[in-house]
């Protein structure tokens, strides 16, 4: 196992911060601010940082565990393995939990196509500092 990248996973989290910021406003409108101040509703914006950080670190050590010499060899494997994770996890436990809830599917889409695109956000940072 090589050398978790902490550069790498701090800059992946904020990355993903970001494009939530974009996709949950100028994007899709969704009316669901991550930044506290613009409604009552955020306030616990911490929490998405923290949250993001914890997928990153999870991200970086599974980069990880791969080895430099086989990413270098294989570059997709940054997004095989990024996207492959919200596609298999994250994106299902996403769904399941909006159609408990009731939510309508424009809102499920929204919400899935956020975390995948997050996740490949952060599989680009780990490539391109890899």
């Amino acid at each position: 196992m090589g050398p978790i990248n902490w550069l790498a996973v701090v800059l992946a989290a904020a990355l993903a911060v970001a494009l939530g910021i974009v996709w949950n406003g100028p994007i899709f409108r969704t009316g669901r601010d991550l930044l506290p101040g613009h409604s009552q509703r955020t306030g616990k914006f911490w929490v998405v940082g923290v949250i993001m950080l914890l997928a990153s670190a999870m991200l970086g050590h599974n980069f990880a565990r791969i080895g430099a010499a086989t990413l270098d060899a294989k570059p997709w494997l940054y997004f095989m393995q990024t996207g492959g994770i919200a596609i298999a996890f994250v994106i299902p436990a996403i769904w399941l939990t909006h159609m408990r809830v009731g939510s309508e599917p424009y809102r499920r889409i929204v919400d899935c196509g956020f975390w995948l695109i997050a996740y490949l956000g952060m599989g680009l940072v780990f490539w391109v500092l890899g």
